[in-house]
């Protein structure tokens, strides 16, 4: 008879081998089939390429679990071949200024103006202070008030959020210098002071950017940059101390530069205009959704309405028609928000927006120069804008709006006001009711291109102004440098400087009907 203790000695080593050969079985099932050896760093040179499709050959029978395992690996390797190539042709890289071309600006804003306190309106990133919604003219969220002369650190702050930013300037489509050129020279255009110290900030960075390896490359051509003021403002033609502006344009370096202003000139080649910032900054698409469908739903009971104020020392100013119609219009029909400057009432935001939201037409004439940011809230509040010179949008913001104009604006010419030749009301009032709806959703679902979305969110569903400007470098400095190639002349786009509306509204030199409106001696 067998020993108790021997059987029962042997009986756990069985039991123990085959616990020992059970756990070395699952752990090597496990490190064969368990794991994804394709997201270890460095070990994607052990899989040969043929050993993918082979499990996805129909030919071979295979797990399904197995097989579904090896598409899943293929499809993630696939989304990140994707994202790597996304940004290529779209990458950007942005210059480390000296801080006093930017920076030092913001921290000295109470010396930027004589008459607001700047430093309220730089805060948030250039949006200035949150609106709020106490009267419900808002929303809770996304709305600030912003300066129409905050475009340069808005901007700035969108781009330091680019999804294509590279520290490598050989691979960039584009170079960005965040240079605050509007801030810099408005502290200046008032006080008296000499054209050495308007000029002083853009010759200090010209110099600057000579001295830089990537200016080199084209010559500057594929460097942007952002003045947020208008054009004018920026082209003194002479060295007199009574003359308006510095000469920031006629520098030769940034002639060469793709230069963005508020307001550009329709006779010169390297700038161009991109939206005014308005009040609404959405961080995301719920937002705009939202503030589109309540612009939708708005009973709008008066006809037009303009905010303003005459301009008594501008010969050829047809303000004053304006107004006079304005308020010789038919009881009701007609809202004029004026803004002088003891009442401030169109300082006020909620001011203008209420009478845009209730207004069908939003009468935008000239004033001091061709555009006003006033064009940008009308649209924010689903109000359709009417102009008054083809110069005031058609040919500025030739990225952000549609170039058949007649969808979404109305013309009348200036000259027809001057000459008391027609009657707003009248013209308005005879556009048909099915008309004036489909041109309002035109309106309506342009919002979001003329917005500078909150760089702390995201839009998916839209582009925003700043990635349609961005896109307009790109391809602009596509072009600049493809011709370079060509050997197509220094200049670029070869075409006289006095045609450039025509030639980047229309992609056309040929006569037009606007000719008219650009004849030279209107600057």
């Amino acid at each position: 008879m067998e020993n108790p203790i021997a059987a029962t000695a042997r009986s756990c080593r069985n039991k123990f081998w085959f616990v020992f050969f059970s756990v070395m079985f699952l752990f090597w099932y496990l490190l064969i089939y368990g794991l994804d050896w394709f997201s270890f760093p460095g070990t994607s040179f052990l899989f040969k390429q043929s050993s993918i499709p082979f499990a996805l050959d129909p030919n071979v029978k295979t797990n399904p679990k197995n097989s579904e395992l090896m598409k899943a690996i293929i499809s993630k390797q696939d989304d990140e071949s994707v994202m790597q190539d996304s940004c290529s042709g779209r990458y950007i890289y942005v210059y480390d200024l000296p801080s006093r071309f930017n920076d030092d600006l913001i921290r000295e804003c109470k010396l930027l103006s004589n008459w607001v306190d700047m430093c309220d309106y730089l805060v948030n990133m250039g949006f200035g202070h949150v609106l709020g919604n106490p009267h419900r003219i808002f929303q809770d969220k996304g709305w600030f008030s912003t300066n129409q002369f905050s475009l340069e650190p808005i901007f700035h702050a969108r781009i330091k959020r680019y999804e294509c930013l590279t520290n490598d300037p050989a691979v960039a489509a584009a170079v960005f210098v965040p240079y605050y050129a509007g801030l810099d020279v408005g502290r200046y255009l008032w006080g008296g002071f000499n054209t050495s110290v308007r000029d002083s900030g853009a010759r200090a960075l010209a110099k600057w950017l000579r001295g830089r390896p990537e200016w080199n490359v084209m010559g500057g051509k594929d460097h942007f940059m952002v003045a947020g003021r208008i054009t004018w403002d920026f082209r003194r033609l002479d060295e007199d101390d009574s003359s308006w502006g510095n000469k920031l344009m006629l520098l030769p370096e940034f002639q060469n530069m793709t230069v963005l202003t508020i307001e550009s000139s329709p006779w010169s080649k390297n700038d161009f205009a991109i939206p005014y910032p308005s009040y609404f900054h959405p961080s995301t698409d719920d937002q705009v959704f939202r503030w589109q469908s309540r612009m939708r739903r708005l009973r709008r009971r008066t006809l037009f309405s303009f905010a303003g104020a005459p301009r008594p020392n501008m010969e050829e100013s047809i303000r004053g028609q304006i107004i006079r119609q304005c308020l010789r219009s038919t009881k009701g029909r007609c809202k004029l928000l004026e803004c002088r400057p003891e009442t401030k009432k169109c300082d006020n935001p909620y001011n203008l927006m209420k009478m845009f939201q209730s207004s069908v037409f939003c009468l935008e004439p000239p004033g001091d120069s061709f555009t006003r940011r006033s064009t940008f809230d009308s649209i924010l509040a689903g109000c359709i804008p009417v102009f008054f010179t083809p110069a005031s949008a058609y040919v500025q913001y030739i990225w952000h709006l549609p170039v058949n104009h007649t969808g979404y604006s109305v013309l009348i010419p200036e000259n027809d006001v001057r000459e008391n030749k027609v009657s707003i009301e009248r013209i308005l009032s005879g556009i048909p009711k099915s008309r004036v709806a489909e041109m309002r959703e035109e309106v309506i679902r342009l919002i979001p291109r003329v917005v500078y979305a909150d760089p702390g969110g995201r839009l998916e569903r839209f582009k925003d102004a700043f990635d349609l400007t961005v896109e307009g470098v790109i391809n602009r400095v596509g072009k600049l440098r493809k011709e370079m190639k060509e050997g197509k002349g220094e200049s670029g786009f070869d075409f006289e400087e006095e045609n450039s509306w025509k030639y980047y509204t229309f992609e056309t030199l040929e006569k037009h009907e606007w000719d008219q409106f650009f004849r030279r001696s209107m600057k």
